[in-house]
């Protein structure tokens, strides 16, 4: 049987085109259901996909014909659907389909409705392209996509310098890993002569596991991994990302939680062949997936903005996801993309609502004054699904988040490519990841007093705006979502009791590279789960000391350990730095270099000197054509001499 893959991402097609051609010319509420209701088609078709499963071939390869051919390069125009890319499929039109839903009601109102609704469409029609893809290089296209999407939606209130800046940044740092991902793909074209994963990893799989850091495959997969620390915002390039919150916020929770940032994890996951026989490049992808989830957190520790403690908990998280791909346990990672797509995204969601219940309002302990006896009174769901998503995030028994997060520091600690180092670093991060959610929890949504963590904080983005209006609970089209993505955060992580999950996509990841011994542990996943545990507790309770029951330490400590403290909240001047050594060096070399020497001095220079001469010439010509007889009589005279006196001693030499 066919399934026609092509149809789920041309639906989200669809709805742009529909937006885009026709959009101004219609309400908003017509323009809203066009866009919900082709990414709700979207998700139906996947649904029903998935119903097929049983009966389709694993994977089941679609070929719609030769996409490029050029001399030995055969690229075909085709879509798998395998056990990850199905995951991939449904996580990604199931909640963008809630988010889109939520939309509805965060963005009433605002200008630029539809183009809004267009935006999100090609995002998801790219998204779908990027998983579905049967070869590197469709991949690619959706890749590229969905960056281009992100560009426009983060820059969408285009007035606000500071949205077009962030939009940029978000651009320029992309193809910075876009371009080791390029030169991964030459390399694997050079050495393959393919892009198709049914072509290429089956070669692969036929070669041995690589020792030392000049073999093909450790060249191609660390290359792959810079493409993937750009797309998902890993050190050293994961600064775009915090800015990247100047969208709306359904776009921090489409774009940078649920699907556009998991890219990276999926593309090395899918790369996993490649990855399993260069145990270098691993170590690179364990080292950085830990020492970001180590720095991101300590950097959410201190953030009032409400969406920027967000911001840095998503790079912590898909530092963890990392840390599975590094330690060959790849089944581990996706489950916690998963996790994560269901709590970040209603995290996201769930600030969405805060901001829309303080009109506007995005600094916690502004928050915090605008609601007296505390928000959660005022918006009752809100604050119950973000208590939820808190205890996902942080490790809590019994919610999504504790399955995956565990069942990666366990393998971290045990799988034959993990260490105990790195599992300790991953469990300090889980220490100060519960630490700063509690935190934001207590602050947005309780009343502690309005003197807590004040004077030693400096002051906030709206700070001397005056306080927020009386706040309320969002619309239904804000709060159904809510409750929904609820649900998931609460129960989405017993998929995994058993190792379901990773059973299912094993066949995925079977790549033919013996299994190298694991180091267990006495008292096995029950020692580690109990330590995580632990440390999700004591972040908990640290949170209710300083922000409930004694509201004044944060302020002593802040004063205390004053240098670190300014180190931390200003995100250890990472930004300054690189504008310091990159941004400014170049801008002064393109200003001075580039733009007065090479193309006003050089090129302007040699145009203008062409356009001088060429006025020169048609000066003189010009005056030559003075319209004086006698003058055209004297140039005949002249002309025929020189031809006669060339003829002659020309034909004297013949």
């Amino acid at each position: 049987m066919s399934l026609h893959l092509w149809i789920i991402p041309l639906l989200c097609f669809t709805g742009f085109a529909a937006n885009l051609l026709g959009g101004r010319r219609w309400s908003d509420r017509v323009a809203g259901a066009v866009g919900v209701a082709f990414v709700a088609a979207a998700f139906g078709y996947a649904c029903w996909v998935a119903a097929q499963w049983s009966a389709i071939p694993h994977p089941y390869l679609e070929t719609h014909g030769l996409w490029l051919q050029a001399g030995a390069l055969s690229v075909p125009f085709g879509f798998q659907l395998d056990q990850l890319s199905l995951v991939m499929l449904l996580i990604v039109t199931g909640v963008g389909l809630l988010i889109h839903i939520y939309s509805l009601g965060y963005m009433h109102g605002e200008g630029g409705f539809y183009r809004f609704f267009a935006l999100l469409n090609v995002f998801m029609f790219f998204m779908l392209t990027l998983v579905l893809a049967n070869n590197y290089l469709l991949m690619f296209i959706g890749w590229e996509g969905v960056g281009f999407a992100s560009y426009m939606l983060i820059g969408f209130y285009f007035h606000k310098d500071s949205a077009s800046r962030a939009g940029m940044k978000a651009f320029i740092v992309n193809r910075i890993g876009d371009f080791g991902f390029l030169i991964g793909l030459f390399l694997i074209f050079t050495y393959f002569h393919t892009f198709t994963f049914t072509q290429l990893f089956p070669q692969v799989e036929k070669l041995g596991v690589e020792a030392g850091w000049t073999g093909p495959l450790t060249l191609i997969a660390l290359l792959l991994f810079v493409g993937a620390t750009g797309k998902s915002a890993q050190i050293p390039l994961y600064v775009w990302l915090p800015d990247a919150m100047e969208g709306p916020t359904p776009v921090s929770a489409l774009i940078h939680a649920a699907t556009m940032v998991t890219a990276g994890v999926y593309m090395v996951s899918r790369s996993a062949a490649i990855f399993d026989r260069a145990p270098d490049a691993l170590s690179v992808v364990l080292a950085i997936g830990a020492l970001t989830a180590l720095w991101a957190a300590s950097i959410g520790l201190l953030q009032r903005d409400i969406k920027k403690v967000l911001a840095y908990s998503t790079i912590s998280q898909l530092g963890y996801m990392f840390m599975a791909c590094g330690a060959a346990m790849y089944g581990a990672g996706v489950f916690h993309l998963m996790t994560h797509a269901f709590f970040k995204g209603l995290l996201f969601l769930g600030a969405g609502s805060v901001i829309h219940a303080l009109h506007g309002e995005q600094d916690m302990w502004a928050i915090r004054r605008g609601s007296p006896g505390g928000l959660r009174k005022y918006a009752p769901v809100t604050f119950i699904t973000f208590l939820i998503a808190t205890c996902a995030i942080s490790g809590i028994p019994f919610f999504s988040g504790y399955y995956s997060k565990d069942l990666i520091l366990y393998d971290v600690l045990t799988g034959a490519h993990g260490s105990v180092l790195w599992w300790a670093v991953g469990t300090v991060a889980a220490l100060m990841t519960s630490f700063y959610m509690f935190r934001a929890l207590f602050v947005t949504f309780f009343d502690g007093g309005s003197h807590a963590d004040t004077a030693a904080h400096a002051p906030g983005p709206h700070a001397g705006h005056g306080e927020p209006h009386l706040p309320h609970e969002s619309p239904k089209l804000m709060t159904v979502p809510l409750m929904i993505l609820g649900f998931l955060a609460l129960t989405g992580g017993y998929i995994g009791i058993g190792d379901r999950f990773g059973h299912f996509l094993d066949p995925v990841f079977a790549t033919g590279v013996p299994a190298l011994a694991s180091h267990p542990i006495a008292g096995g996943e029950l020692t580690v789960s109990a330590i995580s545990v632990g440390m999700a507790l004591l972040g908990l309770f640290t949170a209710w000391l300083f922000y409930i029951k004694s509201p004044a330490l944060p302020e002593k400590l802040g004063r205390s350990f004053h240098g670190l403290y300014t180190l931390i909240f200003n995100k250890y001047w990472i930004d300054e730095l690189y504008g310091a050594a990159i941004t400014r060096p170049l801008a002064a070399f393109s200003r001075t270099v580039l733009w007065r020497g090479v193309d006003v001095g050089l090129i302007d220079g040699a145009v203008n000197g062409v356009a001088t001469l060429a006025q020169d010439a048609g000066e003189g010509l010009r005056r030559q054509a003075s319209g004086n007889i006698r003058s055209y009589a004297t140039w005949v005279v002249l002309g025929a001499t020189a031809i006669l006196v060339y003829f002659y001693f020309g034909g004297a030499r013949v």
